[in-house]
């Protein structure tokens, strides 16, 4: 069943967009995980999400957008996403 991920996206002046998910810690039960990824559009990075192997996790709302330390750190990643 798919698992609502906690997160949400902010939109950069360039147009890009950078997606943080919260997803929950395989080895602990109350831990979480962020996960960030910074993409064209949204629907490109929950796409690069799924092809990194989170397949069933769904982005609803925005509840828990990315701060701006975290667009800094993914905006300085060479590869665009950070676990």
């Amino acid at each position: 069943m798919p698992q609502t991920a906690g997160g949400g996206y902010t939109r950069q002046p360039d147009g890009s967009v950078i997606v943080a998910l919260s997803v929950p810690s395989p080895q602990r039960d109350e831990a979480r995980i962020r996960v960030l990824v910074h993409a064209a559009n949204r629907p490109q990075a929950l796409t690069r999400l799924r092809n990194l192997g989170l397949r069933a996790v769904y982005l609803r709302g925005n509840t828990e957008p990315p701060t701006p330390d975290e667009v800094t750190a993914v905006l300085h990643h060479p590869d665009g996403v950070l676990w």
